[in-house]
C-alpha cells in the first residue's frame, strides 16, 4: 500500500519540471492528480515555459503508474480559472486532500530581468498564485474531515537575500519570502482541522527552469553567478535532482509528516547554512 494511497493531490504547474516530479511521485505511492499549468510563455521570461503536449504526457505517466489525473490548462494568475479546474477535479474524485502550490516562473535573466515588469510577474505567479491555489483548496480538504496537507515551494531566495538587485531577481526574493508568511499563517489557522502547511526551500534543480539555453548564455556572461549558488554537499553540476524535492514533498503530506506544519523545510545541499 503506497504512502498517500487513495488520496487525491492537487498541483500547480504540474506539466513539467517538479511539478511533474511531484505528481508521478505520490501517483507512484497511490494518489490521483488534479493539476494545472499556463502552458505559455511568459515576457519576462527568457526561456520557454511549459507546453500542452507537456501537460498531455504528465497525464500519460501518471497513468503509467495505475492513478488518475484531471489536468487543464489554467493561469495561476486568474483565480477563477484555478477555482475551476479545483471544482472540476473535486467533482471527478470526490476528495481533496493534498496542495502542492508549485508553479514558479525565473525572471532573473536576460534583458528581461531588467523590466519593472519582471518584478510584478514574479509577484503575481509565485505569490498572489500561491493563495489563488490554496486558499480556495482548503474548504475542499475541510470539507472531507480526514485532515490534509498543503506544500508551498518556495526557495533557497525565500531564506536569504540573495542576487544582484535587479527588477526580476527583487520579485523572486520577494516572493519567495512572501509564501513563507502565507504558509505560517494558515499553518495556524488551520490546525485544528488537522491540515498541515508547510514551505520547502530547494537549491538550483535539474529542471527546464535552468536546463536550457538561454541560462546557460547567461552563466557564460556572468560565471560570478556559480559561484554565488555553490553548494557545500557535492552535486552533479551543482543542481539538485527534482525527486529529492519530491521526496520530501512526499515525507510532508504523507503520514509520515503528521506533526510537522509550520515550517520552512530544506533541500539544499547546505546552500543556506554556509556562511
Amino acid at each position: 500500500m503506497g504512502r498517500v494511497e487513495g488520496k487525491v493531490a492537487l498541483i500547480s504547474g504540474v506539466a513539467r519540471g517538479q511539478g511533474r516530479s511531484h505528481a508521478l511521485r505520490l501517483a507512484e505511492e497511490g494518489a490521483d492528480i488534479i493539476g494545472f499549468d499556463v502552458c505559455a510563455n511568459n515576457d519576462v521570461v527568457a526561456y520557454p515555459l511549459a507546453t500542452e503536449d507537456d501537460l498531455e504526457e504528465t497525464g500519460r505517466l501518471i497513468e503509467k503508474f495505475g492513478r488518475k489525473s484531471y489536468l487543464r490548462k489554467a493561469d495561476v494568475r486568474d483565480i477563477d480559472a484555478v477555482k475551476s479546474v479545483i471544482e472540476g477535479g473535486v467533482t471527478e474524485f470526490g476528495r481533496l486532500d493534498i496542495v502542492l502550490a508549485n508553479a514558479g516562473i525565473m525572471p532573473t535573466i536576460g534583458d528581461e530581468c531588467l523590466l519593472d515588469s519582471a518584478y510584478y510577474q514574479s509577484i503575481d505567479v509565485m505569490l498572489n498564485g500561491v493563495y489563488n491555489t490554496v486558499y480556495p483548496a482548503i474548504p475542499h480538504i475541510k470539507a472531507g474531515d480526514r485532515g490534509g496537507a498543503v506544500v508551498i515551494t518556495s526557495s533557497t531566495a525565500g531564506l536569504k537575500g540573495t542576487g544582484d538587485g535587479t527588477s526580476g531577481v527583487l520579485g523572486y526574493v520577494a516572493a519567495k519570502h512572501g509564501v513563507v508568511g502565507l504558509m505560517r499563517a494558515w499553518a495556524n489557522a488551520h490546525a485544528a482541522d488537522r491540515i498541515r502547511v508547510n514551505t520547502v526551500h530547494p537549491a538550483g534543480v535539474n529542471t527546464p527552469m535552468i536546463l536550457n539555453q538561454a541560462f546557460t548564455d547567461y552563466v557564460e556572461s556572468h560565471p560570478e553567478i556559480l559561484d554565488n549558488v555553490k553548494n557545500p554537499l557535492p552535486t552533479i553540476d551543482g543542481l539538485i535532482d527534482a525527486n529529492d524535492v519530491s521526496n520530501l514533498v512526499l515525507h510532508l503530506v504523507s503520514d509520515e509528516g503528521r506533526f510537522t506544519t509550520g515550517a520552512t523545510m530544506t533541500v539544499d545541499a547546505g546552500f543556506t547554512n554556509k556562511i
